[in-house]
């Protein structure tokens, strides 16, 4: 009865006339609960023409629902069918609709082992009509995500990625999509954090990340006065939460501080359509200056969002945003995506195979405490490599490994990445670094094997480690180490530049393949209980 009256709650709050509520909490600069632009109404108006937009965000191959398990009943949301049975009402509803995402479609199982072309053909499916690009677009390299732009008939924008040695754009930087009368001027964009501390160097050789702002004006000089609305695909801020709960847990939520500062920075933007931070807005932003409307969903695909705009000659003068639950029990999925997302997996079952082992317990994730899988999957590092002290990133574990059977496809969707073992010698000075960028929290807290840390977040960045110990023995900051880590880490990924330019002892198989092994050998796992991370 609970689980029921959830979802009538939920549904009458999709169907009910929209008020912008109090902006969300953590976004930094003197916006007001109240501030509304003038160019932005909270109504629709009856006499203008409306346009719907239909959006996504970092879906991360999240082809299958989860169970909310933070909800009554453990309802199940997402899934690449019922989102797409979601927004096949939504056109119907509205008549016409444009569909957008704004990056980070690639990571999971099916990704890995297909390119990304699973992904894009479900969005070829779904009938996309523009697509901003994220960093794990690149997870393949770059060569791979260029062969799969020119596979799709929808346009793949960022203005402000471009070859180095032409400075040609790297992709379209913006389009214009027509239907009934309406015209949009999209651009896409990605941040310079997100560019750069968010991509391993190896994988965007070649290119560049110029100016995001500065790019995203000239596009706006092009388009304003040929498009109705202006809407931006960006993909910038700090990295999401990489937790399977992330949306019912304040504690590890983003700002949009770099959002906000960007839409001051660059006016006439009407929509910003952010992605990157997974920071679900169930009411959007306006930024008081230049009237910027900002929105997001969580992610994954568990939410779909929608805009209607009331357009008067070249004016947005109303909206309605809301963000739609993909309630998946109760959506008939979409066939046709549904036998797509068949096909690959009969395809890649070979490569998936049978089970390789089984968890006694479910292993989860915690993006900003020690966690179960970022223990093991250190454990797992130190043990191969026979090193003294392993580190893996909060960021790099990308699903919860369940209780029970797991074959190579749970394994590839908690370890994705193509990043190899890297075993350095680093001194213990540079290993008080890396644990005091895990305790900065800019990219999760970094997990850890070999080693016992204690710290108070009540100190200031950079100087919170309290003690540190290495097999009971206090660390020295002059004595080298044995410290295994990945390839993404050790090219100062997430900000861990502490691990660059130190000697390498060895190298070994990507992660996904160490713990394939791992499992194979041990033939069931259990999760490795707390106290290496100690907060004070």
């Amino acid at each position: 009865m609970a689980d029921i009256t959830r979802r009538d709650f939920g549904k009458l709050l999709a169907a009910a006339p929209f008020t912008l509520g109090p902006l969300a909490a953590g976004v930094g600069g003197s916006v007001e609960p109240s501030a509304v632009h003038p160019a932005f109404p909270r109504r629709l108006r009856s006499n203008a023409r409306e346009v719907t937009l239909l959006y996504t965000n970092d879906f991360h191959s999240a082809f299958e629902p989860i169970p909310a398990y933070w909800l009554d009943g453990s309802p199940h949301l997402g899934g690449a069918a019922p989102m797409a049975a979601l927004v096949s009402l939504e056109r119907d509803a509205a008549g016409a609709a444009f569909l957008l995402d704004s990056g980070d479609m690639f990571t999971g199982t099916l990704s890995r082992l297909t390119n990304g072309e699973a992904l894009l053909e479900m969005m070829m499916l779904m009938g996309y009509d523009a697509m901003g690009v994220g960093n794990h677009e690149f997870d393949y390299g770059w060569p791979v995500f260029e062969e799969g732009i020119h596979r799709v008939p929808f346009p793949v924008l960022c203005c402000n990625i471009r070859y180095r040695a032409s400075g040609v754009r790297f992709t379209r930087p913006y389009t214009i999509l027509e239907r009934n009368g309406a015209r949009l001027g999209v651009i896409g964009v990605m941040g310079i954090h997100a560019g750069t501390r968010t991509i391993m160097p190896a994988k965007v050789e070649g290119l560049e990340f110029t100016d995001p702002a500065e790019e995203t004006r000239a596009c706006i000089r092009r388009l304003k006065d040929e498009v109705d609305v202006i809407v931006v695909l960006a993909h910038q801020g700090l990295p999401g939460p990489m937790q399977t709960d992330a949306e019912n847990d304040p504690s590890v939520q983003r700002t949009m501080d770099e959002d906000m500062t960007f839409c001051g920075d660059v006016p006439g933007i009407h929509v910003y359509i952010g992605a990157h931070s997974h920071k679900g807005l169930v009411d959007p932003l306006v930024h008081p200056d230049t009237g910027t409307l900002l929105t997001q969903t969580f992610g994954y695909g568990t939410r779909v969002g929608r805009i209607r705009l009331s357009v008067d000659d070249r004016r947005v003068v109303g909206h309605d945003i809301q963000l739609l639950h993909v309630w998946s029990d109760d959506l008939e999925p979409d066939p046709a995506v549904a036998a797509r997302v068949a096909q690959y997996r009969a395809r890649v079952a070979d490569e998936i195979g049978p089970p390789l082992g089984r968890a006694s317990a479910r292993f989860t994730r915690k993006y900003h405490h020690e966690s179960s899988l970022g223990s093991f999957c250190a454990d797992v590092l130190r043990e191969r490599a026979g090193s003294e002290i392993a580190f893996t990133n909060a960021g790099g574990l990308r699903a919860d490994l369940p209780e029970g059977p797991l074959d190579h496809g749970h394994v590839l969707d908690a370890f994705p990445f193509l990043n190899d073992s890297v075993t350095l010698a680093m001194p213990g000075g540079a290993v008080r670094q890396v644990l005091e960028q895990g305790f900065s929290l800019e990219a999760g807290m970094v997990q850890v094997s070999g080693i016992t840390a204690w710290y108070d977040m009540t100190r200031p960045v950079g100087s919170r480690l309290v003690r540190a110990e290495v097999g009971g023995v206090p660390l020295d900051p002059e004595r080298r180490y044995r410290v295994t880590t990945n390839t993404f880490m050790e090219q100062g990924g997430d900000g861990y530049d502490a691990f660059r330019g130190h000697p390498v002892v060895q190298r070994d198989a990507v992660l996904s393949q160490i713990v394939a092994d791992t499992l194979r050998a041990t033939e069931v796992i259990t999760p490795p209980g707390p106290g290496r991370l100690v907060r004070l």
